[in-house]
């Protein structure tokens, strides 16, 4: 396959559309769910209807990613795009429990067709060039911008729902407005910028009806690779330990601060300078796991960033005072950054061009799924015992997942063994 970007022009192209995909999101967070309850919708019906969302990303999560195998990135990024604006038009309008439930599994496909491409294209490209190299560096530096661009988004909606410059409207409304018209514009970023050549040769109708034939064949062989492939077969399953963790820190973390401040309004003052600060330190966690990756290897650096974020959950469930637990959501989310760029590294070892979305999507679909059961378990044993003990054993658990790693671990001291075999035959 040959490209007509250079390895450091599909870096900054890269660069240039996670940012402008990441940033529009910074201004929803939490958005959509305020403003379907100033609409009249209960708690549990918002809660219901946010599962339409996940629904969408389990059943078309594969699909979608063998289709940008076969077919290309790029077509399926245009039409993500397309799906993201007219989803965010319909969170705009929605008024109803069914209308926002429309508006979620639009969300949801949306994600299920963006998860992976991307990232899969850069990678491609790269290997184009330089065949097995490793991109730990660039997927933190990735990792950097998204939490700028996050924690930025988030700032500026809260600066723009307090000054509430159209009185005549919800000041909830303006942040949605300007995320579609952000969406709009990552949409004509990824089709000037992103260039991909057809991963076949023929007119586009014809290449289309292919890829829809051979979807299912990259899937079926991608799902294969787990029963063959220890290594990827246990990087997926780590996703199932790290997303129990990662469900306290997301899920009970405000629950526990409104617990030991003895208010969920003062909770909820407390948690949008702590979100801006988690997002802010999530960039330097992920510059920081890029050097650690450097410096310790890959396998190490994605241990220790899975021990040091698992234990973090662990000391938030001890905590006996509302600084104290802050501090803790703090480093937990830094190192949250800290450990995707070396686990992310570790994927892509184990991804070809063929597959690399659908073997991306693999993880995100264990998170997911695991998310889904993991969650309301945790709400039981919280409710049964407290929220400090299920936090404390989320973090356990988490903590555990780093046996996941030990396939990776052996492997690569088998390559280094070879390598060492290798270099005193040469020196001899």
């Amino acid at each position: 396959m040959t490209t007509t970007l250079s390895p450091s022009a599909a870096k900054r192209v890269f660069f240039i559309l996670s940012t402008t995909r990441w940033l529009p999101v910074g201004f929803v967070v939490g958005i959509f769910t305020l403003v379907a309850r100033e609409r009249g919708l209960s708690i549990e019906e918002i809660t219901l209807y946010m599962t339409a969302q996940g629904i969408m990303v389990l059943l078309l999560e594969l699909p979608t990613s063998g289709f940008a195998d076969v077919l290309g990135r790029k077509p399926v990024l245009l039409v993500a795009g397309i799906v993201n604006i007219v989803a965010g038009i319909a969170f705009l309008f929605a008024q109803s429990f069914w209308t926002f439930a429309l508006a979620a599994g639009l969300m949801g496909v949306y994600r299920a067709l963006d998860s992976g491409p991307l990232e899969a294209w850069y990678v491609d490209t790269i290997h184009e060039r330089e065949p097995g190299a490793d991109v730990h560096g660039a997927l933190s530096i990735q990792g950097v911008l998204v939490g700028v661009g996050m924690g930025g988004g988030a700032l500026i909606s809260g600066g723009l729902v307090a000054w509430h410059p159209f009185k005549e409207s919800s000041a909830l409304l303006l942040p949605i407005q300007l995320f579609v018209a952000l969406c709009v514009v990552h949409l004509v970023a990824t089709l000037v910028l992103l260039r991909e050549p057809p991963r076949s040769e023929g007119r586009f109708g014809p290449r289309l009806m292919g890829s829809v034939r051979e979807t299912p064949v990259v899937i079926r062989d991608g799902l294969g690779l787990l029963r063959t492939n220890s290594v990827l077969r246990g990087l997926v399953l780590v996703e199932l330990f790290w997303v129990t963790g990662m469900m306290a820190y997301e899920t009970l973390m405000p629950l526990r601060l409104a617990e030991l401040l003895g208010s969920e309004a003062r909770a909820g003052v407390w948690m949008g300078p702590a979100a801006a600060g988690g997002w802010a330190l999530f960039s330097f966690g992920s510059w920081l796991g890029g050097r650690a990756a450097d410096w310790f290897g890959l396998v190490r650096a994605a241990i220790l960033g899975r021990v040091l974020n698992g234990l973090g959950v662990v000391v938030m469930g001890l905590t006996l005072g509302p600084a104290a637990l802050m501090a803790a959501y703090l480093f937990t989310y830094t190192i949250h950054g800290a450990a995707s760029p070396a686990y992310m590294g570790l994927m892509h070892r184990e991804a070809s061009s063929k597959n690399r979305a659908t073997i991306l999507s693999m993880g995100s679909l264990a998170m997911q799924g695991g998310g889904a059961v993991v969650g309301p378990l945790l709400g039981v044993l919280a409710a049964r015992t407290s929220l400090g003990t299920a936090m404390v054993v989320a973090g356990v658990v988490s903590t555990i997942g780093f046996v996941c790693f030990l396939p990776a671990r052996r492997h690569q001291r088998e390559l280094d063994a070879a390598q060492a075999a290798s270099e005193a035959t040469s020196s001899a």
